[in-house]
């Protein structure tokens, strides 16, 4: 007997839950390096003078690494979310397709979370990483008012 071939959504959220587990283990990598980076205290925000500069040389590049993971993966979420949008599956199948990113960017979010709770107590500016931060929380409103659903907005 011969199993039935899956149809395109079928191959849409097989390649969408596999894509999304590669880029939780980068986020965790990330997430990883970032805390290693800040082992050197306990207490956030921290004081530049605390650490050495060795220290500080190494949560930095932990820091950028972790932001520029932040900026690429809110890029593609921004793009997954369009193209869900206009495919042409039903309004069922991109719900579920929307749940599979909200489950992997509530998870990210978190790790992402990292770049506002451990700074030092002199952050600089950062228009990127603002840009940045609205972006995801722009693509995550999107992804859950889909889920959601007019009806769900108006009962």
């Amino acid at each position: 007997m011969t199993e039935p071939t899956p149809s395109a959504f079928d191959k849409a959220r097989t390649g969408l839950w596999v894509s999304l587990q590669k880029h939780l283990t980068a986020v965790y990598g990330a997430e990883k390096g970032f805390l290693a980076a800040t082992s050197f205290t306990n207490s956030f925000p921290f004081s530049p003078a605390a650490a050495s500069e060795e220290q500080l040389a190494t949560y930095h590049a932990a820091r950028l690494t972790l932001r520029d993971l932040y900026t690429d993966e809110t890029a593609q979420l921004d793009t997954l979310v369009k193209a869900i949008r206009t495919k042409a599956y039903t309004e069922d199948e991109k719900k579920q397709l929307y749940l599979l990113l909200l489950g992997y960017m509530d998870i990210a979010a978190a790790a992402f979370e990292l770049l506002h709770t451990h700074v030092p107590t002199r952050q600089p500016e950062d228009e990127e990483l603002t840009a940045t931060v609205a972006r995801f929380e722009r693509v995550r409103k999107f992804a859950r008012l889909n889920v959601k659903g007019l009806a769900g907005l108006l009962g």
